[in-house]
């Protein structure tokens, strides 16, 4: 199939279809909502389900009752409607179902605005809602990435019985690529749920649960959870490193999503400017988080610079990887403001003037 120059949030409601979704449940909320538009316009042709909830709250638990039954379901949302899914996502988890979820985050706190941003990171990545419970986030950096995670994300969620998250900031859902589709999978061809809601003739009923009174049952179900965020951990931890190649590194930056693209930008120019040397590494998971991955590369550098379309809130994470091995700096915006390359490579010269 030849590319399709395609909007994000279009791109990523046809992969959705693609993927064998048949169910969305959501609301509207900037800028995510091409999403909903186009699987409103899309899902008949599919014979899908399209319900536009009252709010965030009921979507979530719409999806509960989606997967409850067996049926690959989606929301989207975005950072606030994200907040607003917590409880039922804990629930959801707790269940041990498979659902997808997209945030393509805004700036905030508070409503905050439409602008890009990546201020979700420690919602989505420490915590979230309560409980002993973790989603797997997955941050593509292009359109095609979303594409092809998206597409992945529908087959992890049904192979470990977990929330997925695929989160890009709002360039992702806006900005027009040329993309290759994944083909169409065969509905009859998903994989067997036989854990699901589907009715008791000629079995015992199946029981989705999350509620647990006696403490030895509830205790049971975390380290059900445990062993599986464990697994996931070992099997499902992703990276990528640009220009590491080599011994040395003058600088070693880690960023993620399109910031890590603007970051590639900036390196190439300082390296070729300045002739000095910088690579990039992107965390493509963000649980599980990559540690081993960047410290392998971290060895290599004289310092780390984090940049981030946020106020930090990936550094810790780069710090637990280090060890305290290296110095880390931060530079950032937030609020909808993205860094430029150039604003980058002046951050850049400036950690290269102070280590000389």
């Amino acid at each position: 199939m030849s590319k399709v120059l395609m909007k994000g949030c279009e791109a990523i409601g046809e992969t959705a279809i693609r993927a064998g979704c048949r169910n969305f449940f959501g609301y509207p909320i900037t800028p995510q909502t091409e999403v909903p538009e186009y699987l409103a316009k899309r899902f008949p042709e599919v014979d899908g389900v399209f319900v536009q909830a009252e709010s965030e709250v009921a979507a979530i638990n719409m999806l509960y009752g989606g997967a409850g039954v067996g049926k690959r379901v989606l929301t989207t949302s975005s950072s606030p409607g994200i907040s607003l899914m917590a409880e039922g996502v804990s629930y959801i988890a707790a269940c041990h179902l498979p659902v997808v979820l997209v945030n393509i985050v805004r700036a905030g706190p508070g409503l905050g605005g439409i602008l890009p941003a990546q201020s979700d990171y420690l919602q989505a990545t420490k915590g979230h809602g309560h409980g002993d419970y973790k989603l797997v986030v997955l941050a593509p950096a292009s359109v095609q990435e979303a594409v092809d995670l998206i597409y992945e994300a529908f087959d992890m969620a049904d192979k470990y019985l977990t929330p997925v998250m695929v989160m890009g900031d709002g360039m992702i859902g806006q900005m027009m690529e040329p993309v290759d589709f994944p083909p169409m999978r065969d509905l009859d061809d998903l994989p067997a749920k036989p854990w699901a809601a589907t009715g008791a003739q000629g079995r015992k009923p199946n029981i989705i649960n999350s509620l647990y009174l006696k403490e030895d049952e509830c205790n049971a179900n975390s380290w059900k959870l445990k062993e599986k965020y464990d697994e996931i951990e070992k099997k499902e931890t992703r990276s990528e490193s640009y220009a590491c190649k080599g011994d040395k590194l003058d600088i070693l930056i880690v960023a993620y999503g399109t910031m890590a693209r603007i970051c590639k930008t900036a390196a190439d120019e300082v390296k070729k400017e300045d002739k000095k040397k910088i690579g990039v590494f992107r965390p493509i998971t963000l649980w599980p988080y990559p540690y081993e991955a960047l410290a392998k590369e971290a060895k290599k550098a004289k310092r780390i610079l984090v940049v981030e379309m946020s106020m930090g809130q990936m550094v810790d994470d780069v710090k637990l990887a280090v060890l305290g091995s290296k110095p880390i700096d931060f530079y950032g915006e937030t609020g909808g403001v993205v860094p430029s390359p150039d604003d980058v490579a002046a951050k850049l010269r400036e950690l290269v003037k102070r280590s000389s």
